[in-house]
């Protein structure tokens, strides 16, 4: 069982992730913006790195948006008192498996069931 210190700290981990997420989803706009195929101005290759370029970066984004998914859904479970308790058998999932990922629905057992 977390200590209320310990919940406090996790919050704070989680809020900061999810800021540094939300920032880097502001910057990341132009990345995924539509690649102009225009022959004239652009090589073939370059098109080609231009698509590849624009397919990572959607990528990344929808990882980005799975990750502050997972947080405001770890956020919400704090608030409502069901923290650090693994979603299919309730038992506790230990203190350092949430320090590495404080977003963690699952303990070490039955994540390997998902």
């Amino acid at each position: 069982m977390l200590s209320k210190n310990q919940i406090s700290q996790l919050k704070q981990q989680l809020l900061t992730e999810q800021h540094k997420l939300q920032q880097e989803a502001v910057q990341a706009l132009d990345s995924s913006a539509t690649v102009q195929l225009d022959q004239q101005s652009v090589g073939r290759l370059s098109r080609m790195d231009a698509l590849q370029a624009q397919a990572m970066a959607q990528e990344l984004a929808r990882r980005r948006t799975r990750q502050l998914l997972e947080i405001a859904a770890a956020l919400k479970r704090i608030d409502t008192g069901e923290y650090g308790f693994c979603e299919d058998c309730d038992e506790s999932i230990n203190a350092a498996r949430l320090h590495i990922n404080p977003a963690c629905r699952f303990c070490l057992n039955c994540a390997d069931n998902h």
